[in-house]
């Protein structure tokens, strides 16, 4: 076991600090959210009296998400504190990046399993591959640290539903997209109740504390001030007004936001589609769900139907979301590797366009980001924002074609199901000796 599995750990180690370091080589902050804004609302919030605004003295103790109103949910709060632990021997960027790297590790072990399964194998490979080719903005933001947790959800769906639950609904808490996956369980697995439970035992172990402390008009803040923000710039839906910008069209133009630390793009028509893109995804997600409730009516099995049907919730989040952060996609690693862990023949041209993606992610930013940022950005970075936007696009229709056709009625599954579902070779029956 130990030979299959070092080398991967090897790997896993390498691409880390590879990923660590590269967030001190590159232009344009690819770290700036972990020491700009997480340790900041940290510091402040741990030490209590203190304006976690201004980081200043004040005489009021004060805690985003309990005590004013905050753009995450409250359990974000969880690792940002944690990372504390091993800020004081190494300061708190680098024990951020500890951090993430600890939580995806321990994921990494239980998707590897014994490393018998080839499928197994091939999904860590995968996601080692993707964290190395999205770069530093997937390693220092809250987003990594949700991704190993829906991984986990994910593996453990079938067997262990309320732990999957538990632990999908503690990421929904941190950032609100795993609810996708938390929601294509809910469709395909029979054990519904159990993960119910879960969402509901992790829902008000959060909400009643918040409450407690005063924090009842912010327990669900981050829903309204996510519905009212703009276009973000590198978002999908921003595509058509950032060429509209780079050509310097009257009315369109790239700005920056102080109220959400970001930049967003507007031009003619802008205020009606930001009013209607919220809707048009969460109608698009119901779809693409009651495509799954229908599939699994007329026989469709959960090794067929919950893997495309978590990618398509997960891609429709992000490519018809108005924020269309980088980081965002990431959480495309998590439906994949699942994908090619329980039927990984049909899933390599998933995982070949969701790298490609992953890869261009990266060269956007931080690389060519100074080309965006300017009112009327430079028009190649502009290509390579869209057409890395035109794939994500793509790979939403192409997830939902899969759960369209999903197979129904009597399905083969692979030889050595058990295996890739427990990360375990069966161990053969014991033949007693002949007398």
């Amino acid at each position: 076991m130990l030979r299959r599995v070092v080398p991967l750990l090897i790997a896993f180690v390498a691409v880390h600090v590879v990923v660590a370091v590269l967030g001190y080589q590159q232009p344009n902050e690819p770290m700036g959210d972990v020491y700009l804004v997480y340790e900041p609302w940290s510091r402040c919030a741990l030490f209590g009296g203190v304006d976690v605004t201004s980081c200043t003295r004040s005489d009021t103790w004060q805690w985003p998400g309990i005590t004013e109103k905050w753009i995450y949910p409250q359990l974000a709060f969880l690792p940002m504190t944690f990372a504390w632990a091993f800020a004081w021997a190494i300061s708190y960027t680098p024990a951020w990046a500890l951090t993430v790297s600890l939580f995806n590790l321990v994921a990494f072990l239980v998707l590897v399993g014994d490393a018998r399964s080839r499928g197994r194998v091939v999904a860590a490979w995968f996601w080692l591959a993707a964290i190395l080719l999205i770069g530093p903005v997937g390693l220092y933001r809250i987003d990594g640290i949700t991704v190993p947790l829906a991984l986990l959800g994910g593996i453990w769906m079938l067997r262990r539903p309320f732990l999957a639950s538990v632990l999908l609904s503690i990421a929904v808490w941190m950032k609100v997209w795993p609810a996708a996956i938390l929601a294509a369980g809910l469709v395909v697995i029979r054990r519904r109740l159990a993960l119910v439970w879960g969402a509901v035992a992790v829902s008000l172990a959060t909400i009643i504390p918040v409450v407690a402390l005063g924090g009842a008009p912010f327990v669900f803040g981050f829903v309204g001030d996510q519905t009212s923000r703009g276009i973000q710039m590198e978002a999908p839906v921003g595509g058509l007004y950032m060429f509209l910008a780079a050509f310097y069209v009257p009315g369109s133009e790239v700005y920056y936001d102080g109220d959400v630390l970001t930049f967003q793009v507007t031009g003619p028509g802008a205020e009606p589609l930001i009013a209607a893109m919220t809707p048009i995804m969460l109608l698009v997600m119901a779809g693409v769900a009651g495509v799954g409730v229908w599939k699994l009516r007329h026989g469709a099995t959960f090794l067929s139907l919950f893997p495309p049907l978590s990618l398509a919730l997960v891609t429709a989040f992000i490519a018809l979301n108005k924020v269309g952060s980088p980081q965002y996609y990431v959480w495309l690693f998590a439906p994949v590797a699942l994908g090619l862990m329980l039927d990984r023949r049909r899933w390599y041209a998933f995982a070949g366009m969701t790298l490609v993606i992953a890869g261009l992610t990266q060269w956007m930013y931080p690389l060519l980001y100074d080309g965006l940022m300017a009112t009327h950005p430079n028009p190649f970075p502009v290509v390579v924002l869209e057409v890395r936007n035109l794939l994500a696009l793509a790979l939403l229709v192409w997830a939902v074609v899969r759960v369209v056709k999903a197979p129904v009625g009597r399905v083969r599954p692979p030889a050595g199901l058990r295996e890739i579902v427990t990360g375990r070779r069966p161990v053969p029956p014991r033949v007693p000796a002949r007398p």
